[in-house]
Order: C-alpha cells, then structure tokens, then sequence
C-alpha cells in the first residue's frame, strides 16, 4: 500500500502499515472531496476487491453475528488468502471517538464467509477494517463503517500521554512521533518490574495499530525479528513516520501472563523538515487505563 510507515528498530522491529435485532449496519461513506484520494484504510474498494456491506447487531447489548465478504475482481467472493502474522485476516474495529478498540479474528466457510459472534457494547458509529492479502495479491486494507442505534456519548480524546495503564501493567512511551520520522520505544513493566518474557501473538511479541483522530485513518504495525532470537521485552521499539501532522491514537497489543492486553495512547504529531531531529513534546506522563476495551 501506499501510506506506509517505515519502521526499523531496536527490540522488535515493526513496518507500519500507514486504519436492533440482527441486521445490515448503516454505512457512511469517506470523508474526503471527490478529487481527493482516500484517506490509507477508508475505502470500501481497492485494487479490485470490494469488502462487502457488513451484517452486524443494529443496537448495543444484542448477540448475534457480525458477517462480511471480500470480493475479487470477477465480483465473486474470495477464498483464498495469504496467512499474515498467523492469521488470514485480521479485522480491528473502534468507534469514530477512538473508544472500543477491538482486534479480532473471524473465521471463514468454504464459500467466503467470514463470521464471528458479535454484540456492541456501545451504540455510535464504529469503522470496520479488514487487513488481509489474497493470494497472489498485495496487501489491503478496506473498511466500512457501521452504525449502532442509541443515544451516543461520545468521549474527548485523551492528551498526549507517555504513560498508559491496563490489566495491571504499565507501559512507557518514549519518542516523539512525527513526519520528519523517529524513534519510539514501549517499556513494559508490571508491578515496578519490566517485563523480560513477553510471549509471542500473532507471530510477534508485540503489535501497533494507529488511527489518525480526525478520520480513523489506518495505520497498522506488522511486526520484522523472529520469536526467540528478539529479546522478549522489557522494550519494544521502532522508527516511525507519520504521513501528517495531527493527533492519532495509538493502540499496543502485547500479550503477557496468556492474555492479550492493550495499551493505549494519544500521539500529537507536528510537521517537520527532513533531517529535524527534534520531536514533539507528548505531554503529561498521566496514563489512560484502557481495559476495558475488548481485543481478539
């Protein structure tokens, strides 16, 4: 794809891919002019693959099936697909605040199917992405959004923080995301201790996904290094670049004690020459406890 972080690095190295009863959610479409290309992530159609209108619960608290398809450039349904990071497609979903960060994997049938049991806990709108490469294809990412009935409470973004809090542990940001690219490092640590035996997920032992504030543009970290020759923690770091200026809310998956656990921060993102070795302050160190968003 286009919109690619480039990522290298010390620890794990990452490449940033810079995103009522049952029924078919409302989709709203992009928000960007007809002459503007779409934002990494936001499309519901590229390179000849269409990710079709999503069934999902139309309001909170109701379980049923969220369901999809991903068509080719025959428009029939696609049903073979490259494995990525030990799965064959990987689907994050969050509401438009940044708020319900979910990284999951739905399971595919015999005629393209793909489902995976399903209920909101929130109404709002939420934006669906797929990431997925079918075989013999490049990498994509498509999305749609969909929309949860309900009164809508909808969160402020948090501030640029260097710390965040989840499940107990605690983990550290240091670095300064920009456009002139940078260093960043996560330092895990549970109870005071820095965590030296983080276990593989996904093929890695740590994973980043972030979404630019403003539209829920995607950008996600695939991970470079092999288990068992990276070090295991206490750090995870890479050099990143960010396509523009903005805030973007970043979200760590990492997994520890046999459970995935996500931290979650709050980047600010200033525009800078090539060659400015200067990063942007983040802030306060205060942390955001994000437990209570759900992950697959």
């Amino acid at each position: 794809m286009s919109d690619r972080l480039k990522l290298a690095g010390f620890g794990v190295a990452l490449v940033v891919v810079f995103a009522a009863a049952l029924g078919i959610g409302k989709l709203a479409a992009p928000d960007s002019a007809p002459d503007e290309p779409t934002p990494a992530g936001l499309a519901d159609s590229a390179g000849g693959y269409t990710l079709t209108p999503i069934e999902a619960p139309g309001t909170p608290d109701t379980s049923g099936t969220l369901r999809f398809r991903i068509t080719g450039p025959d428009g029939a349904a696609v049903t073979r697909f490259a494995t990525r990071h030990d799965e064959k497609l990987h689907l994050i979903v969050v509401r438009s605040d940044g708020t319900g960060y979910r990284h999951v994997h739905p399971v595919m049938d015999t005629a393209g199917l793909w489902s995976i049991d399903w209920s909101w806990a929130e109404p709002g709108s939420y934006r669906v992405f797929a990431d997925f490469a079918p075989e013999g294809a490049e990498e994509l990412v498509l999305s749609r959004a969909v929309e949860v009935a309900g009164a809508v409470a909808l969160q402020p973004l948090p501030p640029p923080a260097t710390v965040a809090r989840v499940d107990g542990y605690e983990v550290t940001l240091t670095g300064d995301l920009s456009t002139a690219g940078s260093e960043l490092r996560f330092a895990v640590r549970r109870d005071g201790v820095p965590v030296t035996d983080l276990e593989p997920y996904l093929g890695a032992y740590a994973h980043l996904v972030a979404l630019r504030a403003a539209d829920l543009a995607y950008l996600h970290v695939h991970p470079e290094g092999e288990v068992g020759r990276t070090p295991p923690g206490p750090e995870v770091a890479f050099h990143a670049e960010a396509p523009s200026a903005g805030d973007y809310r970043l979200y760590l998956d990492f997994k520890h004690g046999g459970r995935v656990h996500t931290a979650e921060f709050t980047a600010s993102v200033v525009e800078q020459a090539s060659g400015d070795g200067h990063g942007h302050d983040h802030g306060t160190d205060s942390g955001s406890d994000s437990g209570e968003h759900g992950h697959g």
